[in-house]
């Protein structure tokens, strides 16, 4: 007879522990008492913090060689970043100077030095691994440079040397020519770029603002060494420089490398031209740009008074154009045109705001042809209703919130705040300008933004652009906008009334 023994018990495993506490505790705090409950409410609803304050590092000001710095100190880690910003620009030099301007930044970077090929400064940025970039703006030519602290003393040579003595290599300004040149051959297969660069000529007409490089500007007497020799004597100069200086490196141990970089510094020996005051286009008007594009692109823009400054209507217009479509899902351009109306995928309001001359406010987007009108006449409309009526509340609270819950990103790193700080003082702006914008941000009210907003914001007065094809969008459609005018770029530029 076979008589079976009984199995052994199964000894627990620490696992099968854990979930059987793990069950009892979700048993347990599956089902509150209404108790706990009224408890944990009353606990939360008690809690107090003090406010949250954020004080920015305050960069320290000095003067070497009669040149303002800017300094941070950082040991966080072993790297030191140096900033140098001129005065400047393409828009300070005539139009025959222009391709050579747009050309210069990079020649500072690949042209060579007096005493280093090309090929030798690239070799030696890589062989240091620095990092060094070099740009201009309208009024601007800059320059940064990112090296290890231990290598601190040939860094700053090299660079010292790529902006006091570039040698603006023939075989390099050559290249450069090319490729700008075939640019140009190809801006007119690219929709988007055409339609900004036509608009801003069309707003702007010959103004460094609307200018749009041509083929004549290349030519080889216009862009040379030459060229390059008279915008240096004119730009890189200690008169136009600011320096800023971020890093792992003392005042004690940095001035005297700033002080070796820039003695002996020649002064400027030519002057630079006042920054000509644009005559923005002001009859309102329909342009059509022809093209067979599956989606039309459409800007429009008007010019306006308010500038960059403290006061009340600034910060109210901060918001308001928030509110219109520079403030992503929540503004009323995305509300309505893409997500309640489906016309885009997305659309955006545009509020220049310059610290001297006139700017402009409009909006854009890209809709399919079939829709061009409508989604015009959707966006004129939201224009219209926010110029006629206060928005709510709860529009400019969000827009107030989003400014000042991404404040801090300002200053996530200490070359952000010495760049800032370097921008101010080119602009003659307070050096507490980010405070002061935050602060008047906060005060901005619904009946502030609608104040703004009646003033300066006038949907009827819109300069209206549209690239796309004329049967798909429909002439006489298009035209219940306006008389519309018919563009041909590369043919006819378009002169600005």
């Amino acid at each position: 007879m076979i008589t079976r023994r009984p199995a052994p018990a199964r000894r627990p495993t620490p696992g099968s522990r854990i979930l059987a506490v793990a069950a009892l505790a979700a048993c347990v705090l599956a089902a509150p008492t209404s108790a706990q409950v009224v408890g944990a409410k009353s606990a939360i609803r008690s809690m107090r913090f003090p406010p949250l304050r954020f004080h920015a590092p305050a960069p320290e000001t000095h003067k070497v060689a009669g040149v303002s710095v800017l300094y941070l100190e950082d040991h966080s880690v072993p790297l030191v970043s140096l900033f140098a910003r001129f005065e400047g620009g393409y828009s300070l030099f005539g139009r025959g100077l222009y391709g050579a301007a747009a050309a210069f930044p990079a020649m500072l970077r690949y042209g060579g030095t007096e005493t280093l090929a090309p090929d030798s400064v690239d070799s030696a940025i890589e062989y240091y691994a620095l990092q060094t970039a070099f740009g201009g703006g309208g009024e601007t030519v800059f320059s940064s440079l990112n090296t290890l602290t231990e290598h601190l003393d040939v860094a700053m040579k090299l660079w010292g040397d790529m902006l006091r003595r570039p040698r603006f290599d023939s075989t390099q300004l050559e290249i450069w020519r090319g490729r700008e040149l075939e640019n140009v051959r190809r801006r007119p297969d690219d929709p988007q770029r055409l339609a900004f660069t036509e608009f801003n000529h069309l707003m702007y007409g010959d103004h460094p603002v609307g200018w749009e490089m041509r083929a004549s500007d290349l030519a080889p007497n216009l862009v040379d060494r030459r060229s390059m020799k008279e915008i240096q004597s004119r730009v890189l100069c200690p008169d136009n420089l600011i320096l800023g200086v971020t890093g792992d490196v003392s005042w004690h141990d940095l001035e005297p490398r700033l002080r070796t970089m820039l003695d002996g510094w020649p002064p400027c020996t030519g002057s630079l031209d006042p920054y000509p005051e644009p005559q923005i286009r002001k009859k309102p008007g329909v342009f059509l740009i022809p093209r067979d594009l599956d989606q039309s692109i459409l800007v429009m823009a008007h010019p306006t008074d308010l500038h960059l400054g403290d006061g009340r209507d600034y910060f109210a217009a901060q918001i308001g154009n928030s509110i219109l479509g520079s403030g992503g899902f929540s503004s009323r351009l995305m509300a309505q045109v893409r997500t309640e109306q489906g016309y885009a995928y997305s659309a955006g309001s545009i509020w220049t705001m310059p610290r001297r001359y006139q700017g402009i406010v409009g909006a854009i987007t890209r809709t399919r042809p079939e829709n061009t009108v409508p989604a015009l006449e959707l966006i004129l409309n939201i224009m219209k209703e926010m110029s006629d009526a206060p928005p709510s509340r709860d529009e400019v609270q969000t827009s107030v919130d989003q400014i000042v819950n991404g404040f801090v990103f300002n200053f996530e790193t200490a070359g952000q705040i010495i760049a800032r700080r370097m921008f101010y003082l080119a602009q003659d702006l307070p050096t507490d300008w980010l405070e002061r914008y935050l602060t008047g941000v906060e005060g901005v009210t619904p009946a502030a933004v609608h104040s703004v907003l009646e003033k300066y914001l006038r949907p009827q007065d819109m300069i209206i652009l549209v690239v796309g094809d004329p049967d798909r969008i429909g002439r006489d459609a298009l035209a219940t906008l306006g008389p519309v005018t018919i563009l041909e770029p590369e043919k006819d530029p378009p002169q600005r009334r």
